[in-house]
């Protein structure tokens, strides 16, 4: 059981404002082999930052780069070893740990060695839009490959029955179980936007006839 709590968006407004600083500073890092645009999704965009004040872990924030490569000219793998090393070098400038590559995202974390606890982290996840819907670049730990794999549930669904939600008063509902989901979450491998697509899923079938 953990103890999360919400942040408010005057709090969570610095980190946010540092993260758009290193990630615009990346745009121009691998301007030379692509474009992106980026979004901060989920629980960052709709001000749902969280933080639990009894763990070494701070805010963390998730955030899509989707890569403008229409004629296919980079594979998986080379794209998110251009960012992730693109990354690794802007963010340490301000103060990050190297960069994690987890199955679906890139994480940056901020380490206060003093108190051995996270400050604040960041998920990139690196996507792409298909007739078939979104896809997402998914690192296979097992084989060490890269793929292009189609998410379970595109973003822009996902915000749209958000909006539902919100739009029909059932928002508080919605706070009120995301924060149940986080504090008893024990896989360290969920990370939030997974935690806010099954809240976002869970509510909208429960009220949506």
């Amino acid at each position: 059981m953990h103890h999360f709590k919400y942040v408010s968006k005057r709090q969570a407004a610095p980190y946010k404002a540092e993260l758009i600083e290193i990630i615009r500073k990346v745009q121009d890092e691998v301007w030379d082999d692509f474009t992106f645009q980026f979004t901060f999704i989920g629980s960052s965009r709709r001000n749902m930052i969280t933080f639990d004040p009894t763990t070494n872990k701070g805010f963390d924030f998730d955030v899509n780069i989707e890569v403008n490569d229409d004629d296919e000219d980079f594979k998986p793998d080379k794209i998110r070893r251009i960012l992730r090393k693109a990354l690794t070098r802007i963010s340490r400038q301000y103060g990050y740990d190297r960069c994690e590559d987890s199955t679906r995202v890139i994480t940056i974390k901020t380490i206060d060695h003093r108190h051995s606890r996270v400050s604040h982290s960041c998920d990139f996840a690196i996507v792409r839009e298909r007739k078939a819907g979104q896809q997402y670049i998914r690192f296979n730990k097992g084989t060490g490959n890269y793929t292009w794999e189609c998410q379970k549930l595109p973003y822009k669904e996902l915000e749209k029955r958000a909006d539902f939600l919100k739009k029909n008063d059932h928002w508080d509902e919605v706070l009120d179980v995301y924060l149940d989901k986080k504090n008893n979450n024990d896989d360290p491998n969920k990370h939030s936007r997974a935690l806010y697509a099954e809240t976002i899923n869970e509510c909208y079938r429960r009220h949506h006839k």
